[in-house]
């Protein structure tokens, strides 16, 4: 996959991220630097930890499936992009972040790092490298998180829903293309 094709990958899966952060900017009190990056650590560090490891299981799993690679990687994509959308058009709720323990950091960087999970899969039915994608993704993911935390510190919850509908709209825009262009 292309530099561009990572990048607006890792902006896609770093949405949900971005968005507990703001929570838990907008949540937790006092705030401090060293909060943010917390958030930052776990979320980023999770994200590229879960795409290596969806890379591995699907390699191990792609020779069952090579002549259906690119449809496998597509839907993935789109359906990981289309739960995004629904979940935040139904009105999912975001859980309010009310302490920062380890616990939950660990708790909230899993939940958010499902995808990307799913995300490696698809990387390894396309016989495509994982570092590349895997530093970009926790990268963005980093950095999403570590702006949200302080948006979320001064704005509250004003744009977590926009923020989820566009990601969804991103990873089905990139599942339809990569389908387009391996038919």
């Amino acid at each position: 996959m292309s530099y561009i094709s990572n990048l607006l990958i890792a902006l896609g899966l770093a949405t949900d991220s971005f968005a507990v952060s703001m929570s838990g900017g907008a949540t937790i009190s006092p705030f401090r630097v060293s909060d943010a990056l917390k958030f930052a650590i776990f979320f980023g560090g999770f994200q590229a930890l879960m795409v290596v490891l969806g890379w591995f299981g699907g390699s191990a799993m792609s020779g069952f499936a090579s002549e259906y690679a690119s449809w496998i990687a597509s839907s993935l994509l789109v359906f990981i992009g289309a739960r995004m959308i629904y979940r935040n058009l139904r009105g999912s709720k975001q859980r309010r972040i009310n302490s920062l323990s380890y616990s939950v950091l660990l708790a909230l960087a899993v939940a958010t790092s499902i995808d990307a999970l799913i995300v490696g899969i698809s990387f390894a039915f396309l016989k495509s490298s994982i570092l590349e994608p895997a530093i970009i993704i926790g990268s963005v993911t980093f950095f999403m998180s570590l702006f949200g935390t302080y948006l979320g510190r001064k704005m509250g919850h004003f744009f977590e829903h926009e923020a989820k509908l566009i990601g969804g709209v991103i990873l089905i825009g990139l599942g339809i293309s990569l389908l387009l262009l391996n038919s």
